[in-house]
């Protein structure tokens, strides 16, 4: 949630021509990140609960593409961006060691 706080916050500064372009795919992966996650919790088995924070992982990573295609793009500064590059990298490493406990 923190980091789709950060995405919304960050996109406010797009350019008004990439409100339906990549404002709004990078806003959607990171929503869909929590998103992902709680309905896996809320699954019955834990193999249910794997798969959704694999969904959860994937997001995430499509929304880093996105905030590195921003940088690249010069709608954010690299700097500006590490706040979230940063919890990308930290609920990622998270995500992994769930999976792996939900496995054993």
């Amino acid at each position: 949630m923190d980091l789709a706080e950060q995405v919304y916050s960050l996109t406010s500064h797009f350019p008004a021509a990439e409100v339906y372009r990549l404002t709004s795919q990078l806003a959607r992966a990171v929503a869909s990140v929590p998103g992902n996650i709680a309905e896996g919790h809320a699954r019955a088995t834990k193999k249910d609960f794997a798969y959704f924070l694999s969904v959860a992982k994937g997001s995430l990573m499509e929304a880093e593409t996105y905030l590195m295609l921003a940088i690249r793009l010069k709608y954010v500064t690299p700097e500006q961006a590490m706040p979230s590059m940063v919890l990308v990298t930290e609920i990622s490493k998270m995500l992994t060691a769930l999976r792996q406990r939900l496995r054993q």
